[in-house]
């Protein structure tokens, strides 16, 4: 490794380093993760448009959002190692270089494929940024009551990106092509970039690294095989011999990185980690959470693009909720993990988020904008008291010198529940809307024929055929419409059931592993150990 002389500082800044340089230092981790972000549920809420310009299925749509989430899971731990090897700041441009190079292929593109090429180097670049924000945030502030401060502040940026995402691109999108969505995020990731090479300060970690080829690739094999195979097995049935290939290899691709890891001298991740059971519970609940998160996200933004015909910018604004409390509550937030356990304000989180996604089941077809918002809110509301704490619980249940590689860990089981989101509440909402279908056309007055002629449409084009229907069935437009609507509110309410018990779940896991006690005050770590649960390094 190198000398302390010729090399980043690994240690953390001391006083004469003056607060202006941590201030600015948190700011560009915050630009960082809103860049990043930005653009994620902002293509979503902008489907509907892509897939009649591309002529996409459900099954593109999906490769769509998750060619940006595959990479990014993928892909952090090694990030994580490589920024504590080379330098945080190395890879936090390098991550918002890769992608601007993504923005730009997106911003040329003609086809699915290119879409998904340009989305995939974005989230490499995301990959590399997530845990290097992180990190330097670690380096510059050691004390973890501050570092709480900072991360609230980290989790309101993130939810900023996401909120504004979906009202930008529903101006550009109202206005010119969708494929001008893509110029904000390539503008605000130059400036970002020009800004963090004059002001950030590089820091590497305190021990030698490096790279776990072995590791890194068995990784990719276990989480691409797990979400191709989800996505796959919804249009090419479960049996089909792709789909079982894939879910073979992402289980032994597993089975193989967890011995990998646990035989290697530098393993991109420690399995000593989840020793921690308050950074066990922060993992699972990360992931459970960011998959029912994602999740409604995805299928309430087909809801209002197919049944309500909501334009791109409508269906932003409809989807604000479920991420601008994590903004406007973000400080709150901040202030209130001091004066309350975390643990006690993530589970608080969990179920009034569990609440508000079973609340989507009093959805209708014709379900009025004020009533949505109102529910949208309440599970808006959970995700913003939940989210800063567990990546709180995470950093702070280890030593200080694993804050790298902690925060690659929270940001990997993030994204793996991200991809697993869209990937499985698609399935459920192209299953359940043909499972019912049938019914609801035999009571629509509709006659057999023009039945026929709709579940054919439904069939062949899958739940995008809420956009063709009116074209394909001028003579029974109503009927058909109603009928459609209500098979895909009958899906909505299977997606809102399994992402409301999915954070239910998740909030007794959090009490099992986690705990809504106090934890003990903060104190020194032996260089070879993890804390147990609740210490804070």
């Amino acid at each position: 490794m190198p000398s302390p002389a010729s090399s980043p500082s690994s240690a953390p800044p001391d006083t004469g380093t003056g607060g202006r340089h941590i201030t600015a230092t948190v700011v560009l981790a915050c630009l960082g993760v809103f860049v990043s972000y930005l653009p994620v549920v902002g293509v979503s809420v902008a489907l509907p448009v892509m897939q009649q310009a591309l002529d996409a299925s459900t099954e593109g749509l999906q490769w769509i959002t998750d060619a940006f989430i595959l990479p990014t899971a993928a892909l952090l731990l090694t990030c994580g190692m490589v920024g504590d090897l080379y330098g945080r700041k190395k890879t936090y441009l390098a991550g918002l270089a890769l992608f601007c190079v993504g923005c730009l292929v997106c911003l040329t593109a003609g086809s699915v494929v290119q879409v998904c090429v340009g989305q995939a180097l974005t989230g490499v670049g995301t990959a590399a940024l997530l845990p290097a924000t992180l990190a330097l945030i670690g380096h510059v502030i050691p004390d973890p009551r501050k570092r709480a401060r900072a991360i609230a502040l980290w989790t309101a940026a993130l939810g900023l990106g996401l909120t504004l995402g979906p009202v930008v691109n529903g101006v550009i999108v109202a206005h010119t092509s969708w494929r001008w969505i893509f110029l904000p995020s390539l503008v605000l990731a130059v400036v970002t970039a020009v800004l963090g090479a004059v002001v950030l300060t590089d820091s590497r970690a305190e021990r030698e690294r490096h790279l776990d080829i072995p590791g890194q690739l068995l990784a990719v094999v276990a989480i691409t095989g797990l979400v191709y195979g989800v996505i796959e097995g919804g249009s090419a049935g479960w049996s089909s011999a792709q789909v079982v290939i894939a879910l073979v290899a992402a289980a032994l691709g597993a089975a193989g990185f967890v011995l990998v890891e646990l035989r290697s001298a530098c393993p991109m991740l420690d399995m000593r980690l989840f020793t921690s059971r308050a950074f066990s519970g922060a993992a699972l609940v990360m992931a459970v959470t960011l998959f029912a998160q994602v999740g409604l996200v995805f299928a309430l933004s087909e809801y209002f693009g197919l049944v309500h015909h909501a334009s791109t910018l409508d269906i932003g604004i409809r989807l604000i909720a479920i991420n601008g409390f994590t903004v406007v509550l973000g400080p709150l937030v901040g202030r209130l993990m001091n004066r309350v356990t975390p643990g006690l304000l993530l589970v608080t989180g969990l179920v009034v988020g569990g609440i508000g996604a079973l609340l989507m089941n009093a959805f209708q077809a014709g379900t009025g904008t004020g009533e949505a918002a109102l529910i949208i809110g309440v599970l808006g509301i959970g995700i913003a008291l939940a989210m800063a704490p567990i990546t709180t619980i995470a950093m702070d249940a280890l030593p200080h010198r694993l804050g790298g590689t902690a925060a690659a860990a929270n940001s990997a089981l993030r994204q793996i529940g991200s991809a697993l989101g869209p990937a499985v509440f698609g399935v459920v909402l192209t299953h359940r809307t043909l499972a019912t279908l049938p019914g609801h056309l035999a009571s629509s007055g509709l006659s057999p024929a023009d039945q026929g002629q709709v579940s054919g449409l439904v069939s062949h084009v899958g739940i995008q055929a809420g956009a063709f229907l009116q074209l394909k069935t001028p003579a029974s437009t109503g009927q058909a419409q109603a009928a459609y609507g209500a098979s895909f509110t009958d899906a909505l309410h299977t997606c809102a059931l399994v992402g409301g018990i999915g954070m239910l779940v998740a909030a007794v896991i959090a009490v099992a592993l986690i705990g809504i006690r106090p934890a003990r005050a903060p104190q020194a770590a032996p260089e070879a150990a993890v804390h147990p649960a609740g210490a804070a390094g």
